[in-house]
């Protein structure tokens, strides 16, 4: 049943010239797309909302976060506010 489950590959490339693919059911994207979204917008906004999700639980229920790791999180929250004009926590019902 697996295999009949079509799938579709991105590309990543980072300002160093690494690069990765990442494949993933098509059904997917298609799944959490919004509006007239492109297939890379979406995957675009689930890898924000990943790192901002990944980053507030680091720093607010983790343990031993610094200065730079607290700096790292709040540069990714302004990142997502300008993406998805909302606050992270508005956006996820978790505010602190």
């Amino acid at each position: 049943m697996t295999d009949e489950v079509q799938t579709t590959t991105f590309s990543i490339s980072s300002e160093d010239g690494a690069t990765d693919d990442v494949t993933i059911p098509a059904g997917l994207v298609d799944l959490v797309a919004e509006g007239d979204q492109t297939d890379a917008e979406t995957v675009g906004d689930v890898m924000l909302l990943s790192f901002a999700s990944r980053a507030h639980h680091i720093v607010h229920h983790g343990e031993d976060a610094d200065d730079e790791l607290e700096a790292q999180e709040e540069r990714v929250m302004d990142l997502f506010e300008e993406r998805f004009g909302v606050t992270f926590g508005e956006a996820t019902g978790h505010q602190h």
